[in-house]
């Protein structure tokens, strides 16, 4: 695993679970911080919205759909939820300067 890169992971939530499409952060021993991406964006609150960084090269990292990086959100997942070990795809340069710029 290497930052930047994206991945199917197990997010659980409550009494529910879902795999989602997440973004290496951090890497440390068995836990792997990431933030959550997600298609959802139009039906939001202008907040959760502010937070959201708009993928631009979607299809070039790995994804099926315009997508949004969630950067409200950090979770720390062991790596025992990630469906498989190899990445589905990493941001493009482009992507990742723009997102730097937008954690600023």
């Amino acid at each position: 695993m290497k930052l930047f890169e994206l991945y199917i992971a197990g997010i659980s939530w409550g009494s529910g679970s879902k795999n989602r499409p997440v973004l290496v952060l951090q890497i440390a021993g068995s836990l792997i911080s990431v933030f959550p991406i997600t298609t959802q964006y139009k039906n939001k609150s202008k907040a959760i919205q502010a937070k959201y960084f708009k993928i631009d090269e979607w299809s070039q990292a790995g994804l099926d759909k315009q997508s949004y990086i969630d950067t409200g959100t950090v979770l720390d997942l062991p790596l025992s939820v990630f469906n498989k070990k190899k990445p589905i795809g990493k941001l493009t340069i482009t992507d990742m300067q723009r997102l730097l710029k937008f954690l600023e």
